[in-house]
């Protein structure tokens, strides 16, 4: 029997509000219709090259600060990004970030990450800047869902 699909959602989660965008990802990653699929989340300070290896598909979440991703983030990338780099080829993405002011950069900064590491964004990142009201927590449930029904066999 093939092993289940595993979504790995990859977070710096520092504040409340990235804590509340992490929560709606993963309550639209575990939804009762999607079936088959295993979600594994990991803070980005914990998340290894063996977790990114045995995923199919990803899901990172970052503040944006002073421009950029989380150094968090930026560290798991650094852990991540060789020993990963050919085994990962035209796997999945989705990318939500929140922002005080603005997200450009740091949505920037990892799309060049995954573009190099050859990964396949599926959708446009989710951005919110300052406190998410109910549609940006509805389009996290939605990058979730639709990140976790892809990977579905």
């Amino acid at each position: 029997m093939a092993a289940m699909p595993t979504l790995l959602i990859v977070h710096h989660t520092p504040s409340p509000t990235m804590q509340a965008m992490l929560e709606a990802v993963l309550v639209g990653a575990r939804d009762d219709a999607i079936e088959g699929v295993d979600v594994v989340v990991r803070p980005a300070l914990a998340a290894t090259a063996v977790d990114v290896l045995a995923a199919d598909g990803y899901v990172l979440g970052t503040p944006a600060n002073i421009g950029y991703m989380s150094g968090a983030l930026k560290h798991f990338f650094d852990q991540i990004y060789y020993p990963c780099l050919d085994a990962t080829v035209g796997r999945p993405y989705a990318l939500f970030v929140h922002g005080n002011n603005d997200t450009t950069g740091a949505v920037r900064a990892v799309e060049s990450i995954a573009t190099g590491l050859r990964w396949k964004r599926l959708r446009a990142p989710v951005t919110v800047i300052g406190t998410p009201d109910v549609k940006d927590r509805e389009a996290c449930w939605e990058l979730g869902a639709s990140t976790a029904a892809s990977l579905m066999l």
